[in-house]
């Protein structure tokens, strides 16, 4: 499947999914606007692209930000000439029990995953209903999109909220012909998973191996870790997809942890 000619703009993009999201975009032809809150790993990205003859440029923005995210997708449309695919990826991960959980941190965490893909999903939209070209809206939820896991109620309450915000974007978005969709991920290996690691042993009392093992792998159906290029393959089929048919849908990729 090919993007030859449209443009992308990926959140979380200096590194783990994002990067790789963004490589297989390149790869496919697009134009990539490499987006996160580190604008030196932004910049690494968007060079390596550049090196392989790929137009792409870093945008270092705070997707909690409106002004912030407005200026991004702004300045992706004049620089790369329109916007065509949006990736709302960025995240973060904040681990403990909901009668230990600080207000700060639940606020945090749903400000990031919920906010973020409000306000790229708006000034998006707004680029791509001007535009009479149409596009595609990717956002990133999880397994935790479909069912829960201890330790996480705003992690789970932000995902669960990404399906509800993917289909009232598809609903709105059909008549401009605006796709959204979702990706599910099971556990990827990726720095945001290896830092819970640690944090959910000492949560759970038991050993990192466990962890990964009768936590994390438990309800695979092989015991493998889902990766990066997993994601990023289902990513390019949900931007590149010839039709509206698939439009307000949730693919989960996760080595048969949940089976819809």
């Amino acid at each position: 499947m090919r993007l030859d000619s449209k443009v992308a703009f990926v959140t979380g993009a200096a590194s783990g999914i994002g990067k790789r999201i963004a490589q297989v975009y390149a790869e496919a032809g697009a134009a990539v606007a490499v987006a996160d809150l580190n604008p030196q790993g932004a910049e690494a990205v968007a060079a390596e692209l550049r090196r392989q003859r790929t137009r792409a440029i870093a945008v270092g923005v705070d997707v909690t930000n409106e002004a912030a995210v407005d200026a991004a997708i702004a300045r992706t449309v004049a620089e790369l000439g329109g916007l065509d695919v949006l990736v709302s990826n960025a995240g973060i991960q904040i681990v403990a029990p909901l009668a230990e959980f600080s207000f700060a941190d639940w606020k945090k965490l749903l400000a990031v995953h919920l906010d973020g893909a409000f306000l790229t999903a708006r000034a998006a939209m707004r680029r791509m209903i001007a535009s009479g070209r149409g596009g595609s809206m990717i956002f990133m939820g999880s397994v935790h999109s479909k069912e829960a896991s201890v330790l996480k109620a705003p992690y789970v309450t932000a995902k669960h909220g990404l399906a509800g915000l993917t289909k009232v974007i598809a609903k709105e978005g059909a008549a401009h012909g605006i796709r959204a969709n979702l990706i599910c991920p099971g556990f990827v290996r990726t720095p945001l998973v290896d830092k819970q690691i640690p944090e959910q042993a000492k949560a759970l009392g038991i050993s990192e191996q466990e962890v990964i093992k009768n936590v994390m792998l438990k309800e695979t159906v092989d015991g493998e870790f889902t990766t990066v290029d997993d994601v990023a393959q289902v990513a390019l089929l949900f931007a590149a997809f010839p039709s509206n048919a698939l439009t307000g849908q949730s693919i989960v990729v996760s080595h048969g942890w949940f089976m819809q």
